[in-house]
């Protein structure tokens, strides 16, 4: 129940990628046939990549991660703009990139963090007043990774496209659970993790629409058009390739059979488990995602009451980072002390079953009552 944070990586996924992991380990750069062969998966993966994102091959840089896509994105427009010190982001932004805006505000850069209301949705009118002739860069996440709530990311790229300002956007909770066609977009950047779409960690993929001015951030080798210096994750690479293959034939289940037992989850939840409440627009939201908040009980001691029959979640609390402070996510939306702190994620995928899905709506309601009988701070 904590597929957000990664998944399993799929069956099909570890076949296609064990060959070269062994025999098959030439050098994709190599003169010779042994290393030709694997230039030639590459080559097929990249396609693969490019056919769930609706672009062109060419647009595909493999990266290690989705932090390190972020912060080429960010970082590479920003070497292609010394002239302009100021970044666009949100204050519901994954640290991924909200860590690396906040530490180039200390060589100066002003970083402007727009604000959600308490549904979550971004304030998109404060986002196109801010933009100015002094701004490099806007990235704005396409679906949140604890709420799941999703921006209207083609609106919002088209206001960025008017000024005349790159926009890029993390999508790594988004790609592989709903469509996307950069053929048809003004997103000029976009970010993916692998393992986030049943591929194993440790690669991931920066689209770079064509005409993109980047500069590259790892240097040292011509890989990947000069964007990116190194010998290719080879056995990664061609994971992921397979797993958006697989993804762009699973994106029906799930957003219908996956959503439904989402669904499910939350109607049990609500419905046996009093002072709770869904965090996030609910209209709005990946078909996966749902995340709780149960006032007056702290969410890692209802982890720890999970973890022991055997569930994993998340808590949209900081605590177990050794943090007093609920998430910076619900703070932004204004989540009320009593229920941020006992706030918890469960985010599902196509492995799921109804099974698994009644097994957790059967524990919670023990789990919260145990927790609030011991609670000093329950109402009265």
């Amino acid at each position: 129940m904590d597929n957000n944070a990664t998944t399993k990586v799929a069956d099909e996924v570890i076949e296609e990628m064990t060959p070269y992991l062994g025999e098959l380990y030439g050098n994709p750069s190599s003169m010779h046939s042994f290393g030709g062969q694997v230039s030639s998966k590459l080559r097929q993966a990249r396609q693969s990549v490019a056919a769930l994102l609706g672009c062109e091959s060419d647009e595909i840089v493999f990266t290690s991660c989705g932090t390190e896509s972020d912060n080429t994105a960010i970082r590479g427009v920003l070497a292609t703009n010394p002239d302009k010190g100021r970044i666009i982001t949100t204050r519901v932004e994954h640290p991924a990139v909200l860590g690396p805006c906040r530490e180039l505000e200390h060589h100066g850069y002003t970083i402007v963090e727009i604000g959600v209301d308490k549904q979550g949705r971004l304030d998109i009118e404060q986002l196109r007043d801010r933009i100015d002739e002094d701004t490099a860069i806007v990235s704005v996440m396409y679906a949140n990774n604890e709420t799941g709530v999703i921006f209207p990311i083609e609106q919002i790229a088209a206001i960025v496209k008017s000024k005349g300002v790159t926009f890029h956007t993390d999508a790594v909770q988004a790609v592989g659970k709903i469509p996307l066609n950069m053929a048809k977009s003004n997103i000029d950047l976009l970010s993916i993790s692998g393992h986030k779409l049943h591929a194993p960690k440790g690669v991931g993929v920066l689209y770079v629409r064509r005409g993109t001015r980047l500069a590259p951030f790892m240097l040292g080798g011509h890989q990947e058009s000069g964007k990116r210096g190194g010998t290719e994750n080879v056995p990664g690479i061609i994971a992921l390739g397979k797993a958006c293959e697989l993804a762009g034939k699973k994106i029906e289940e799930e957003n219908m059979r996956v959503k439904q037992l989402r669904d499910r989850l939350q109607e049990a939840i609500l419905a046996s488990c009093p002072d709770c409440m869904v965090n996030g627009d609910q209209q709005h939201r990946l078909p996966n995602t749902l995340n709780v908040s149960f006032e007056y009980i702290e969410g890692e001691a209802i982890l720890l009451l999970l973890n022991k029959f055997g569930i994993c979640a998340s808590s949209g609390s900081a605590c177990t980072s050794g943090s007093l402070e609920p998430s910076h996510v619900l703070r932004a939306m204004g989540v009320p002390f009593t229920a941020a702190h006992g706030s918890i994620r469960f985010s599902l995928s196509r492995y799921n079953t109804e099974a698994e899905v009644d097994f957790v709506a059967e524990k919670m309601p023990e789990i919260v009552q145990k927790l609030r009988d011991l609670s000093p701070f329950i109402k009265a």
